[in-house]
Parts: structure tokens; C-alpha cells; sequence
């Protein structure tokens, strides 16, 4: 059962922090596609990115969808705390909270806990992350550290769990520099991306191969939403695109068919806001659906 929780509260919180870590508490018990896909590799930094993202704050309600294999649940109750502020001027910052309760049956309950803050600056060159995760509310790891991108590489420096700094490709992107690059394959028709991932996760020094599949636009009158997305004027007139995005761990390639960590399902607005979330990590699929959101001003570049 403790697997099973730090691996959901640690994963699930990757793809929202770039999509992306609350000032809020939260109560325990709360609960037609391209003709020939292409493929966006992963992109040269510049100064001054096309997507603007959105400021918003946003709850996202868990529920298991279904759940097979041996470690089957029997049910998983949650909910996700998600603040995402900045500009491509001052930087992006996102707080996350997500309190997850598991249960697989004969009174196995587990209650996971991920706490985590990011930042990230305009230009995808600095990158800075922090994150607790409790099981069952005693603290079971952490992680501190920062990464910055120079000339041929990116070196990244860990304060915990334990000092360390190490150097890796530079052919990789930050969580809010991925959700652009999708964004702008999205407008551009694509229906593939493929890039390297570094969100500071799993200790720091894990870096995920990710695959994007993006599916045919969804336009504004379109399947209207009818969760806390229904409504909102500042989404009113976006574009929209399903879009699954699998994660790899790199460590482990093969030359053989590899299967993927997990896999995140959702509808992303071209300002990055996100909608009808499904996790699937192999044996339980996990939905998430928009309870509130609040968008908010974003500030002007001075």
C-alpha cells in the first residue's frame, strides 16, 4: 500500500506542474487527426516564448475509474490544490498540493500527501524545485534543488535528500517549458512530441523520455464542458485538443518495446489550463475531474 500512494502522489503531481506545485489546507477525507503524424522534438530556448499561460488557480476532485491486476484498490479519494502564477517576463511559480486516500480492501488505507513548489523562469534557463511527501502524515522523502542551463549542458544541484550536483544534457525541457512546446505543436497541427523531461522528481536526478500524442482540435462550441471549466468566459473563445502524454524512465531503455511508467490523459486549453484529467499507471486509472477554477489576471511585462 505505500507504494502504490507515494508512487501516484509523486507522479501525479509531475504532469500538472508542467501542464506542472497550495497555500490552502485541505481536509484528509475531502475528497479528425492529422493525416501523418509528426513528430516536435524537443525545442531551442528563446527569450521570448509565443504561448502565454494563464495565471490560475484550480481543484481538481480524484476518483478511481477502474482498477485491475494483483494490487488492485478498491477505491482512491482525493483532491488536487494547483496555483500557477507569472508571466514569461517574471517567471512561472506553481504551488501544489494533492491529499490522496487509498484503499485496497479489508481495511488497508493509505493517506499520501505531496507538497511541492516550482519556479522556473521565462526563457526555460533556471529551473528551482521543492517538494514533501507524507504517507499515512509522517514524512517518508523530500527533495530541494535548482537546475540552470549553460552552453552544452544543464547543471543541477541538489541541497536534499543529500548534497549533490551533477551535470546533464542539455536536450531536455523544464515542466512549464514542455507544456509550451505541446501548446505550440497543438496550433501547429502536429500530433506527436517527443522530448527528455527534468522536474526535479523521484531525488532529483531522474529524467523522463515523454511521448505526446495530440488529438484532432477541439473548437470552443465543441463539447462543451460541464464541470468548472462550463462557463468561463476566459476559456470561451480557446481552442482545446485531447492530448496523452506517456512517460518513460530513461534508465531503464531498452532496444525492445519499452511500456510506459504511466500515462496522463487530459484537455488542454491552448493557455494551458487543463481539464478531464485520467492517470493511468498500468494496474488502477485514476480520473480527475475540475471542481473550481479560478483564472486569473496575468501581469504586465514591465
Amino acid at each position: 500500500m505505500r507504494v502504490h500512494s507515494m508512487r501516484f502522489s509523486r507522479r501525479f503531481g509531475r504532469v500538472l506542474a508542467g501542464l506542472a506545485m497550495l497555500s490552502l489546507p485541505l481536509a484528509a477525507n475531502s475528497m479528425a487527426a492529422p493525416a501523418a503524424p509528426s513528430v516536435v522534438a524537443a525545442p531551442a530556448v528563446t527569450a521570448a516564448p509565443a504561448v502565454a499561460l494563464a495565471p490560475h488557480r484550480a481543484v481538481y476532485d480524484l476518483k478511481l475509474l477502474r482498477s485491475r491486476g494483483k494490487r488492485a484498490l478498491e477505491q482512491v479519494r482525493g483532491r488536487i490544490l494547483y496555483d500557477f502564477s507569472g508571466s514569461s517576463c517574471e517567471g512561472y511559480a506553481l504551488q501544489f498540493r494533492q491529499v490522496s486516500e487509498l484503499d485496497s480492501g479489508e481495511g488497508k488505507v493509505a493517506l499520501s500527501d505531496l507538497r511541492a513548489t516550482t519556479w522556473e523562469d521565462g526563457a526555460a534557463k533556471s529551473f528551482r524545485f521543492n517538494s514533501q511527501n507524507f504517507v499515512d502524515r509522517k514524512p517518508v522523502d523530500g527533495v530541494d534543488g535548482r537546475a540552470e542551463r549553460d552552453d552544452g549542458k544543464v547543471d543541477v544541484k541538489l541541497d536534499k535528500p543529500a548534497p549533490k550536483s551533477f551535470a546533464v544534457a542539455k536536450e531536455l525541457v523544464f515542466p512549464t517549458e514542455h507544456m509550451r512546446t505541446i501548446i505550440e505543436a497543438a496550433r501547429a497541427g502536429k500530433s506527436l512530441v517527443e522530448v527528455k523531461v527534468f522536474d526535479g522528481s523521484d531525488g532529483g536526478e531522474k529524467i523522463y523520455e515523454t511521448l505526446t500524442v495530440i488529438g484532432a482540435e477541439i473548437a470552443p462550441d465543441d463539447r462543451k464542458p460541464t464541470d468548472a471549466a462550463a462557463g468561463k468566459q476566459e476559456l470561451a473563445t480557446l481552442k482545446r485538443w485531447p492530448v496523452t502524454i506517456s512517460y518513460f524512465d530513461s534508465a531503464k531503455k531498452t532496444d525492445g518495446e519499452q511500456t510506459p511508467v504511466y500515462a496522463i490523459s487530459f484537455e488542454l486549453y491552448e493557455n494551458g489550463i487543463s481539464r478531464d484529467l485520467k492517470l493511468d499507471y498500468g494496474d488502477f486509472v485514476v480520473g480527475g475531474e475540475m471542481s473550481q477554477l479560478e483564472v486569473k489576471d496575468a501581469p504586465a511585462c514591465k
